[in-house]
């Protein structure tokens, strides 16, 4: 799945962070891949996380999912929104409207929140965090764009929702199936649909803070601490006043303080685990019978395509010219040589081909083993298109 006539350069160059763009209908041929009874059905199950959001201007109102199947035959006529997160984690034909946006970092990468709306439904004017590009999947949606927010922005008061008080829209467009419309970091926008039957597929960034890193970072730094890494003066001399702390005194403590959190190699690990952890780690997508190196060594004689769980989150961080850390689902993977091609090519696309190998390579038998143990990969043995 490619963009036609899109250039990603400019795009990083132009738009991206900066302002808004319209993409209008960039597909060889777009055809809606989910149905609206099938975005019910996810809203309807457990481990999916849902929103359904009743009226319009005013008198929004908000129910979280699961939500019972008989709800949706009693909305009646006035203006709904049903949101779905993460719905590329279980459905593989809206997992592949990421591909098109791998020109972005993978770590960057959210998940696809999918909305269906029946005629005038929206969610209101908001600004997000976080980059979106969003794709009109089936009818149409109106989109309004306005000015930029920040935590001062003032907000209509809502238990539920952060609504903007004010919204100065300076660009409007009707999307229609097919087009694209990104909107950048704290960008105020609103999306009412036009008609019945408006599916938008949104595909969003993360942006951690500068408080979640800390705090993520502190938290795994300090559960790695003895008890005995104390402060510590030997050489404490007399001072005039008791109730004075030192310059010297303090130097120290700063030192204590941060030192650990300057180790650039330890924080490098942690990001990469912390964030290729799974959006929903709570989930268990290991498979019901785990497999053997054996198993996998059979496998690979035969040659094999290596297929990733959409659930799960690849990165690597290279150590040299022949050495990656491959991070996985919040693991870690030292790999060398072919294994490292191979966790390279692993993180560049959704389905990897392994030919035949006559002696199998066990480093990579191992890693292929543990990831299908983990529920992160599958193979198939059979061609593909």
């Amino acid at each position: 799945m490619v963009l036609k006539d899109f250039d990603s350069a400019l795009f990083l160059r132009d738009y991206w962070q900066k302002k808004p763009l319209l993409i209008r209908n960039p597909w060889d041929a777009w055809q809606n891949p989910l149905e609206p009874d099938e975005l019910a059905g996810l809203a309807c199950e457990a481990e999916v996380e849902s929103r359904l959001v009743v009226g319009a201007q005013g008198s929004w109102a908000v129910e979280h999912g699961p939500l019972a199947e008989a709800r949706f035959a009693r909305l009646g006529q006035e203006p709904s929104t049903l949101l779905v997160q993460a719905v590329d984690h279980h459905i593989p034909e809206v997992a592949a409207l990421i591909a098109p946006f791998r020109f972005i970092p993978n770590w960057r990468i959210d998940d696809v929140m999918v909305s269906y709306a029946t005629d005038g439904g929206g969610v209101g004017p908001h600004y997000d965090q976080y980059d979106v590009f969003l794709i009109q999947g089936n009818g149409c949606r109106r989109w309004r764009v306005g000015q930029l927010c920040d935590d001062q922005s003032p907000l209509v008061p809502h238990d539920e929702l952060r609504l903007l008080a004010e919204f100065h829209a300076t660009d409007e467009w009707l999307l229609e199936p097919g087009d694209i419309l990104y909107v950048p970091p704290r960008i105020a926008h609103d999306g009412v649909a036009v008609g019945d039957d408006c599916m938008t597929y949104s595909v969003g960034f993360r942006a951690p803070s500068r408080s979640e890193l800390l705090t993520h970072f502190v938290d795994d730094l300090v559960a790695e601490m003895e008890d005995d890494d104390r402060y510590a003066d030997p050489e404490l001399a007399t001072q005039e006043n008791p109730g004075e702390i030192s310059s010297a005194a303090l130097d120290k403590l700063h030192r204590l303080a941060i030192e650990k959190l300057q180790d650039r190699s330890y924080f490098a690990r942690w990001f990469g685990s912390y964030s290729s952890t799974r959006k929903y780690p709570e989930i268990d997508w290991s498979p019901e019978d785990l497999v053997s190196e054996t198993d996998i060594s059979a496998q690979l004689k035969a040659g094999v395509f290596v297929s990733r769980n959409p659930a799960s989150r690849f990165s690597f961080l290279r150590q040299d010219d022949a050495t990656i850390l491959l991070f996985v689902d919040g693991t870690s993977f030292h790999c060398e040589d072919s294994c490292a091609t191979f966790a390279e090519n692993l993180c560049r696309a959704d389905t990897t081909e392994l030919p035949a190998q006559e002696v199998p390579n066990e480093p990579l038998q191992q890693l292929i083993t543990a990831l299908i143990n983990q529920g992160s990969i599958a193979l198939d043995g059979r061609e593909q298109s």
